[in-house]
């Protein structure tokens, strides 16, 4: 199999040897020392940089990272239809480079049952929730087992925002969130009449080098690797990329695949209409989550030429069956490789492009804006009990402490404890 991006079978058959093929019998407490197993589960609809994320946050948590993935069935069920079908979704999974191993068709409820099946001590999963299509938490049995563990929820993406995006015909939905016909179409996918849940909600994307750091493999190439260069908008990262990518990868027996992004402006030159769905920093982290990419260059010429070539060392260049646009000069932006005898076309079998995931979202609007709305009304019926919880907790406390305490000290306390509750929903 391939682990972080380069292939790992003697390691995987040792992790059997030790542990027992997924699904096998348990490791005894002695020998299960040796390497911590963790779970995360979801849809990865529309997989996006988002979830590579959790499942970043969720490897460094352990050794070995075992991810389920639902049927399209059971999120029907629970969610509505997704965009995407349980085969690409899982191909999808597969190829972010922190995933060890994927269980298809894994149940939308996790049960201690699911974790000791697949021998993991934990399971992992972001700071929003998840629910059924009853309300009720789909992590509660593991919660209190005590086998469940906690990440950060990415801020500033969302597969609701996403398919916003695709449906306003705007060259600055990525930049301009106060755009009123963004702010319009985003309350109508995004908010119920209850209420605005920060977990379905749209904010705004904010990069840090920090971040980028944190995707990056941080490899040079090695003394015989083959150094490949491709480049693209890789916009809206899709299965058809990763099948692209991974054709790349098998061009050569030691790859080391570099990808170019060009910049917002250049991709809405040659694409034109609204794209890029994604503006360049989610792009960049979306391919660097890939296990088959080594570098990125944010920001490529699009022309690739005689200095990006002899600074990048590359020895081939790929492109695949998608149209190539000629440069503003309407010269060919592969001139440069093909003269050099570099240039090499990959055909992937895969003609899915982002006009086609855009025609999807658009054919079926109406059922993705009911399965966002019914989204977020339940998430709001949760805050709501929430609240109300908290609200009696707090009464009953303030209540004692007006009993033993001065008034002063109740008034401190209440006040802090609305605070706390306060920013918890934010």
């Amino acid at each position: 199999m391939i682990k972080n991006g380069h292939h790992a079978a003697e390691e995987q058959r040792e992790e059997d040897s030790v542990c027992g093929t997924p699904g096998g019998s348990a490791c005894s407490p002695e020998k299960r020392k040796r390497v911590v197993r963790l779970w995360c589960d979801g849809c990865y609809d529309m997989v996006h940089y988002g979830h590579s994320n959790q499942l970043r946050q969720a490897k460094a948590m352990g050794d070995y990272l075992i991810v389920g993935v639902h049927t399209d069935a059971e999120i029907s069920k629970h969610k509505g239809p997704p965009v995407f079908t349980q085969e690409e979704r899982y191909k999808m999974v597969r190829a972010i480079k922190w995933v060890d191993e994927i269980v298809e068709g894994a149940p939308y409820v996790t049960t201690l049952e699911t974790l000791d099946k697949y021998n993991c001590d934990s399971c992992v999963h972001g700071d929003d929730i998840t629910l059924t299509v009853d309300g009720k938490d789909t992590y509660a049995e593991v919660k209190r087992l005590g086998r469940y563990r906690e990440c950060r929820r990415t801020q500033g993406v969302s597969t609701t925002d996403l398919v916003g995006r695709m449906l306003l015909m705007t060259k600055t939905h990525h930049s301009n969130m106060d755009n009123p016909d963004y702010q319009q179409h985003t309350d109508n996918f995004g908010k119920g009449p209850k209420g605005h849940s920060p977990w379905t909600g749209v904010s705004q994307f904010l990069q840090t080098s920090q971040k980028i750091i944190q995707f990056a493999s941080g490899k040079e190439p090695q003394p015989g690797d083959t150094i490949i260069y491709v480049a693209g908008a890789f916009d809206l990262f899709h299965i058809g990329h990763v099948d692209f990518l991974e054709m790349v990868y098998k061009q050569a027996e030691r790859p080391y695949v570099i990808v170019g992004l060009h910049f917002d402006q250049e991709v809405n030159r040659y694409k034109g209409k609204n794209y890029p769905i994604m503006n360049i920093h989610e792009r960049t982290l979306s391919v660097l989550a890939c296990r088959y990419v080594s570098e990125v260059v944010i920001g490529a010429p699009y022309a690739v030429g005689k200095d990006l070539l002899d600074h990048f060392r590359v020895d081939l260049v790929c492109h695949g069956k998608t149209e190539v646009f000629p440069d503003k000069d309407t010269s060919d932006p592969y001139a440069e490789p093909k003269k050099r005898g570099v240039f090499r076309a990959v055909d992937s079998a895969n003609n899915l492009t982002t006009d086609d995931i855009v025609q999807r979202i658009i054919a079926n609007r109406l059922q993705f804006e009911a399965r966002n709305q019914k989204k977020e009304a339940k998430e709001m019926a949760v805050i709501e009990a929430m609240n109300r919880k908290e609200q009696d907790q707090s009464e009953g406390a303030a209540q004692t402490a007006h009993l033993v305490a001065p008034q002063t000290c109740f008034c401190v306390w209440f006040h802090s404890s609305r605070y706390t509750q306060a920013l918890r929903l934010n």
